[in-house]
């Protein structure tokens, strides 16, 4: 595992869980307005990256006081050896929460065959027309819209969650994401932040790639009834 920053408590990345996070390199979108710019922009094998057995050591010596692991990045599933990480992080005891973008379902549906993780946060990015602006790879929608189904087919819990932001989401984009998850459990639409760092520096610099409390709501109305849950974060 090629893990560049480890956050050591969290009490608000795994829902009811204290938790600690690591976070994986490299990341096969390019979107914009991401904010950790430094992971996705890294190799996926990379120097100077931190020890997992330091990691899983911390983990063991704070069980009970720590109960469970994100994975997050970066996209974790990437790593070649992610299986193998969270099969130790089994051991100990430690529920597993993986945030993904769903663009490996083969990996994703290994996962949950051997029932590894517990949580599943998978990131839509967008609709199906207008993923290839933000891949790298031609691995296309079919991918995203694979994982979209093994997860709500297969995972113990999880969430869908978009961050709403222009162009990759308006009203109609709205819809057809709610067509596409719809019966799902929970969704959450997650206001863009305009400070900090991100992937393409000037993106921050326009105000109409941004929406409004009221509009954040616009938008929740249209999925309401779709899905189960409908949450802004």
């Amino acid at each position: 595992m090629h893990i560049r920053g480890f956050q050591k408590n969290s009490l608000i990345d795994f829902p009811g869980t204290i938790a600690c996070v690591v976070f994986t390199m490299g990341c096969n979108f390019t979107c914009p307005y991401c904010h950790n710019p430094e992971l996705a922009t890294g190799p996926v094998h990379g120097t100077g990256c931190l020890d997992t057995a330091d990691i899983l050591s911390f983990l063991t010596a704070r069980k009970g006081l720590v109960d469970g692991m994100v994975i997050t990045g970066g996209e974790p599933c990437l790593q070649p050896d992610l299986i193998d990480f969270i099969q130790q992080i089994r051991q100990t005891g430690a529920a597993v929460k993986l945030d993904t973008n769903g663009s490996r379902p083969k990996v994703l549906s290994r996962l949950l065959d051997r029932s590894l993780v517990d949580y599943v946060a998978m990131d839509i990015k967008t609709g199906p027309d207008n993923y290839p602006d933000l891949m790298k790879s031609a691995a296309g929608m079919d991918a995203v819209s694979q994982s979209m189904r093994l997860i709500m087919e297969s995972a113990p819990a999880y969430e869908f969650r978009t961050t709403c932001v222009r162009p990759f989401i308006d009203a109609g984009i709205m819809e057809q994401i709610a067509t596409q998850i719809q019966g799902a459990r929970r969704y959450v639409l997650q206001k863009c932040v305009r400070r900090g760092p991100m992937m393409d520096p000037q993106f921050s610099q326009n105000p109409d790639h941004f929406f409004s409390d009221p509009e954040i709501l616009a938008l929740k109305s249209i999925v309401e009834g779709m899905v189960q849950e409908v949450m802004i974060r």
